[in-house]
């Protein structure tokens, strides 16, 4: 659910920036904020970084996000009339968001562009997303500054302004460090990880957007889809932990919802799953990776993990993070994966022989395992998102020895995944 400058001028609730919704804005006369920047026409797609689309972007970002909107004629800071910005096309489209990349720094990800109206009254939003990377730098040949929203205006940042935004984001940092840290203690809490190893997960937006909290049919919604998801990125030949919780009926936590486990019977037991959508975007994973059946009929130790097990964790973690993005409109997400073992013997991950067989002979033992970190856009391409989800993946096995990963295989184009996601 979206919210922006423009649903809160016109008193509409959050949904979908839409033709009627700028129109109604527009009839109102609403003027120009420090999140709301009115411009007439579209800038040359020739030469684009030269312009001032750099600029608007950065302030915005450095503002606390805002929108910027292509094709109304303004006066004294009000809106006046619909202007035709002209043909728009995906080429223009990405052009926008690669210079939002490649002419700021550090780059302003995560924008949103939406093409609205026919022809005659064609425009374009860009919304521009809040960042927690600020002060966003615009260079002209060897000169530097910080642009930044003064009320309607875009002015430059004095010295003390940059220096206190380089602070925030100093804090914010360890903000967010803690904020993975309570999350994963949490996760891990209650686990039987001295007799059996736990992978843990978790995720954090980096600026939660989401102003209303999911109900239970949007939470039963973000799971299903989660699940379809998870089957792109790793096939159902491995055990998912998304199998083993209540994906139709999650319960109400403290400011969450669960998917609680029902793996509770005997034969199994030993692919236990605990799975949370927080209220604030944030998500959380815990599954029993260690003690699986093996292909022999006895069980594995519960210090030897498989490493399809990993992937399959890491394919479900990383589907949720997508689904309650698009749910919450959250972006950026901070991600830890760790595997809990209090055991007296080192870990140990298990690939397959040429005969199918669980192998250890390339494993290194672990006496502990650290935990992987990483910060991906959630709402980026299909493909792009995909290939963040291998890379997790493989960092979280090449740590035990493991060279290969077995299941996520990202193709060069997958239609599939962007019907999909």
């Amino acid at each position: 659910m979206t919210f922006t400058a423009l649903h809160r001028a016109v008193g509409a609730d959050p949904g979908p920036l839409s033709d009627d919704l700028l129109n109604r804005a527009v009839a109102s006369g609403v003027t120009e904020s420090s999140d709301l920047d009115w411009k007439s026409e579209l800038p040359p797609a020739k030469g684009l970084a030269q312009t001032d689309f750099p600029k608007d972007v950065a302030a915005m970002a450095n503002s606390g996000g805002g929108v910027i909107v292509f094709g109304v004629r303004e006066s004294q800071k009000a809106a006046v009339s619909r202007v035709d910005v002209g043909a728009f096309d995906e080429t223009y489209e990405r052009s926008l968001r690669s210079v939002a990349i490649t002419a700021i720094s550090p780059p302003v990800f995560g924008l949103n562009v939406h093409s609205l109206g026919s022809e005659g009254e064609r425009a374009v939003i860009v919304e521009v997303p809040a960042s927690v990377d600020g002060p966003h730098l615009i260079y002209k040949n060897e000169y530097f500054g910080a642009p930044v929203r003064n009320d309607s205006d875009t002015v430059w940042m004095k010295e003390r302004q940059i220096e206190a935004m380089y602070r925030a984001r100093f804090d914010e940092r360890r903000h967010a460090t803690e904020a993975l840290d309570a999350l994963f203690a949490d996760a891990a809490t209650g686990r039987n990880s001295k007799t059996r190893a736990w992978l843990i997960a978790v995720a954090h937006p980096r600026v939660p957007t989401l102003r209303m909290r999911l109900t239970r049919d949007d939470a039963r919604q973000v799971l299903s889809k989660t699940e379809g998801l998870a089957l792109v990125y790793a096939a159902r030949s491995g055990t998912h932990p998304l199998e083993s919780v209540d994906r139709l009926n999650p319960r109400p936590g403290l400011r969450r919802w669960v998917a609680v486990n029902t793996a509770t019977e005997g034969r199994s037991a030993w692919k236990e799953s605990w799975i949370s959508i927080h209220h604030d975007g944030s998500v959380t994973l815990a599954a029993a990776v260690g003690g699986h059946p093996a292909r022999s009929g006895e069980s594995l130790e519960g210090r030897q993990i498989r490493s399809t097990a990993i992937e399959c964790a890491i394919a479900d973690l990383m589907a949720l993070i997508r689904t309650t993005a698009e749910a919450t409109s959250d972006t950026e997400y901070d991600i830890r994966v760790g595997i809990d073992w209090r055991g007296d013997t080192p870990l140990t991950i298990l690939t397959t022989d040429n005969t199918g067989f669980d192998y250890d002979g390339v494993s290194i033992p672990l006496h502990r395992y650290t935990p992987v970190e990483m910060t991906v856009n959630a709402l980026e391409s299909s493909e792009d998102f995909y290939w963040h989800v291998h890379d997790l993946a493989e960092d979280c096995l090449n740590q035990g020895g493991i060279s290969n990963v077995q299941m996520i295989h990202p193709p060069a184009h997958d239609d599939q995944t962007s019907s999909q996601a």
